[in-house]
């Protein structure tokens, strides 16, 4: 089974990325049967950060937390996008010319901002096209998808099958998505989802006085330090529970309902069990960060495999369009 997953460089992964999706795409990549392409789409960014330095510190990010919590870059494909741009654009552009208007116009990523047409851009308007490249570019059999990425899939579907039977040949593979319907939703400091947009993510690799800060900015109620609190409704417990070990997450629970325990108690104690769980991955993430030549190797190798198989890829697509 060929896996693929693209994530975008528009910050660095935060515990909410970590625990919903790269740890999850990590387990999957090292079932026996499966083989995983993971890249950074960071010709996809471009539609909303156009800075070349920051987007490339997020690119190096992104691949050195991947590679802290093990994803095995010699087993599996992991490369930037961007690296084999030409591959990617040229099959973008035969796809351009099998999707009809209306498809791009109903899409979620344009209507969302289609109220204000100033800011969108063309790369936007054509997310899903180029997103629907990437994905049969690889010959991908699965992609796992949150929800609100359902729709992208379905038109990548509904692409490749307009390709297909315009040449009444099976030259592109259709992805079928991947919606784990358990997927955790992970609370941010101020209680809704954490996101990059909303500003209330926890970055994990922050060195221990920079993490402790952000914890510290978890929102909490006003109950004193003497009274009884509920566990079920506080910030602070639910990300507690979500890296603490069972016994802590039920001392922690024990402690809140019998009072003397205040919020500054809990978030100590959560600063603490996210140095010690991700100990390893922070140790990690920090060598490669300090080593970007290895991690650039580690990334050309797989841009170099993935390359033989984006060119098999367009070598059928041309042959179809008799443009060999």
């Amino acid at each position: 089974m060929r896996i693929l997953t693209g994530i975008q460089a528009s910050g660095r992964p935060h515990l909410g990325n970590i625990l919903g999706a790269i740890k999850p795409a990590i387990e999957l990549s090292k079932q026996a049967s499966n083989e995983s392409f993971l890249f950074i789409a960071d010709l996809h960014t471009l539609t909303s950060l156009k800075d070349g330095k920051v987007l490339t510190e997020n690119t190096n990010a992104i691949a050195a937390a991947w590679l802290a919590f093990g994803f095995d870059a010699s087993k599996n494909y992991f490369y930037r996008q961007s690296r084999l741009a030409s591959y990617h654009t040229e099959l973008m552009w035969y796809l351009n010319c099998f999707t009809p208007f209306p498809m791009l116009a109903n899409a979620h990523s344009f209507k969302d901002k289609s109220e204000k047409l100033a800011d969108v851009n063309a790369g936007l308007f054509t997310y899903p096209v180029l997103q629907a490249a990437d994905i049969m570019l690889y010959d991908a059999h699965l992609v796992p998808v949150g929800k609100d990425q359902r729709q992208h899939l379905e038109m990548s579907r509904d692409i490749g099958g307009a390709f297909n039977r315009q040449y009444n040949a099976e030259v592109l593979v259709l992805p079928e998505a991947r919606i784990d319907e358990n997927v955790m939703t992970i609370p941010g400091i101020d209680g809704q989802k954490m996101s990059k947009s909303l500003n209330n993510y926890i970055d994990i690799f922050l060195d221990e006085k920079e993490l402790l800060k952000v914890v510290k900015r978890i929102v909490t109620d006003a109950t004193p330090l003497e009274e009884p609190k509920n566990p079920d409704t506080c910030n602070v417990v639910k990300l507690y529970s979500l890296v603490a070990k069972t016994e802590e997450i039920q001392t922690m629970r024990e402690n809140y309902q019998r009072g003397g325990y205040g919020y500054g108690h809990a978030k100590q104690a959560l600063h603490e069990v996210l140095v010690r769980e991700f100990a390893k991955e922070r140790e990690l993430f920090n060598y490669y960060m300090s080593n970007l030549p290895e991690l650039e190797a580690k990334l050309k190798e797989g841009e170099g495999r993935a390359e033989v198989v984006a060119k098999n890829t367009i070598s059928r697509v041309r042959k179809a369009l008799n443009f060999d």
